[in-house]
């Protein structure tokens, strides 16, 4: 089994390389900046502190995601989260009209949806490694995304009682 080197020059490199994925999935599944950037911390600091020998860096890149998502769902279950009232956050001003609509419908997703549509669409994820990285069937991605995407068909016309 080949590993790869876990030096503090490598571990540095790795951060870099998926620091913008992780920040960004962590801020789909929470929808709150603060919370993401949370997340990410605490997902590089994971990292660093795991004994796991990573095969490659594919390997690495699902441990991530599967992390971040772990760490979103702890989030919420949290009885501080539950205890909490979320302050709206105000999207980037420099936002085009048309991605704040769809970046807001997102957020309306459950964080399942989210997820599938975050790995889909921003990180480029073919539906087999989003099932591989969640560990969930490739057939339950695909109806997630098909749910999703009608999901947001509705929002975006206007429906927000569906969720």
């Amino acid at each position: 089994m080949n590993c790869l080197p876990k030096t503090k020059e490598y571990n540095q490199y790795i951060a870099e390389k998926y620091f913008d994925m992780v920040y960004r999935l962590a801020l789909s599944q929470s929808g709150n900046p603060h919370d993401a950037e949370d997340i990410t911390s605490e997902v590089f600091l994971r990292y660093i502190k795991s004994d796991k020998h990573f095969e490659s860096e594919e390997h690495i890149k699902a441990w991530l995601i599967r992390v971040t998502v772990n760490r979103a769902k702890s989030l919420f279950a949290s009885s501080w989260f539950k205890k909490t009232v979320p302050i709206d956050e105000t999207l980037p001003a420099d936002m085009p009209e048309d991605e704040s609509e769809v970046y807001g419908a997102v957020l309306k997703l459950p964080q399942k949806y989210r997820t599938v549509i975050h790995l889909f669409y921003y990180e480029d994820l073919k539906t087999a490694e989003i099932a591989e990285t969640l560990n969930i069937k490739e057939s339950t991605v695909r109806s997630q995304l098909l749910r999703a995407r009608a999901m947001l068909k509705q929002f975006l016309e206007g429906d927000d009682s569906i969720v």
